[in-house]
């Protein structure tokens, strides 16, 4: 299952333009991660999701909602923020 901007609960992110090439797929990198960035955040959730044995449209948003209220500062690469999701989330399920 595929977490969409739909799904997404908070509404004050970004989204490129047609004239950005910056595409998000594969696997998580050093890039600077941006929880504003509305394909960047999708893109790190899709990837917890691939992970998880039963995903869910909830899941996600509490995903989400970790971002946006407690990723710490020093979380800073894609890579970083998968690891931290992931830890934080089993932490508080």
């Amino acid at each position: 299952m595929s977490f969409l901007k739909a799904d997404l609960k908070y509404d004050h992110y970004y989204w490129r333009t047609a004239s950005d090439p910056v595409v998000f797929a594969g696997d998580p990198t050093r890039r600077l991660f941006d929880r504003f960035n509305g394909e960047q955040v999708l893109f790190i959730i899709n990837l917890f999701a691939g992970i998880s044995d039963k995903f869910t449209i909830q899941e996600g948003r509490e995903m989400e909602q970790l971002i946006n209220n407690s990723l710490p500062l020093e979380a800073k690469s894609e890579i970083s923020v998968l690891n931290w999701l992931t830890s934080a989330y089993s932490k508080s399920n």
